[in-house]
Parts: structure tokens; C-alpha cells; sequence
């Protein structure tokens, strides 16, 4: 009697790109016109996964800044038709929530934008002491 053994295989991304930055606003902007560029290059829909890089970025420059340690931005077309968008920072310990702010609060509302934009989106804890951020849209309708 034989007996078959099934596995599944991650196939390859389809397209990937990774970049560490510096914690800073001039980094968090270069991750979005990074961001813009490569979807553009890959022929992906650019506006909402730019404003997403731009908010995932800015939370790991405002609350993911550790002096000296950069942040990294990572895309990723996976087969099935998903854009996956990873921002990791090196402040583990500081999970992002969502949380209504106040209405005449300046900040705030980037998770909000990010929940609003993505069909998913959450947080993977380490390895220690960073945390990644992380949001997935579909391509294909």
C-alpha cells in the first residue's frame, strides 16, 4: 500500500522590494515615493497602497523611533493577487491601536485610514525587540 504525501509550497513572490530607512520624516517621505515607484514599475494601483506606506510610515517614525536603529519598508506581490506591505520598526514593546481621536486632534487617525483602506491589516510581534506592522490589499477585484 502506498501512501501519498501532500505539501504545500510557498511559491515566490511575484515582486518584492526592501528598504531600510531612517526614523525620520525625510524617511518616512522617501518610503512613500519608494513605494509609489515600484508599484508603478510593477503596472499595481498606487493611491491607496501609498497612503498606507505613508501612515504605516510615519507611526514607525513618531512611535517606533529608537536613535541609531532604521525602519524598514517592505512590499510584496504574492501569487493570488495581493499586495502585501510590511513596515518594521525597533519598538516592539509599543503596539499600535485604533482609537477615536478627538475631533479637533491634528493626529490620530492613521490606523484609522489604514483599517478604512486595507482588506486586512495587523501586527506581528518580533523577533525582539521590533515589531512589524503589517497591511494587505487584493488586486483583483
Amino acid at each position: 500500500m502506498s501512501r501519498e504525501i501532500t505539501r504545500t509550497v510557498r511559491s515566490a513572490p511575484v515582486h518584492a522590494f526592501t528598504v531600510l530607512l531612517s526614523p525620520t520624516r525625510r524617511g518616512a517621505r522617501l518610503a512613500r515615493l519608494l513605494a509609489v515607484a515600484h508599484l508603478g514599475a510593477w503596472g499595481l494601483p498606487v493611491e491607496a497602497a501609498a497612503q498606507i506606506v505613508a501612515e504605516l510610515a510615519s507611526n514607525a517614525v513618531l512611535h517606533g523611533r529608537v536613535p541609531g536603529r532604521d525602519f524598514r519598508l517592505g512590499l510584496t506581490v504574492l501569487h493570488g493577487g495581493r499586495l502585501r506591505i510590511e513596515v518594521t520598526d525597533a519598538r516592539g514593546e509599543a503596539l499600535p491601536r485604533t482609537a477615536a481621536p478627538a475631533r479637533d486632534a491634528g493626529t490620530g487617525r492613521g490606523l484609522l485610514i489604514v483599517e478604512a483602506l486595507a482588506d486586512r491589516w495587523g501586527v506581528t510581534s518580533g523577533p525582539v525587540p521590533r515589531k512589524t506592522v503589517w497591511a494587505e490589499l487584493d488586486l483583483s477585484p
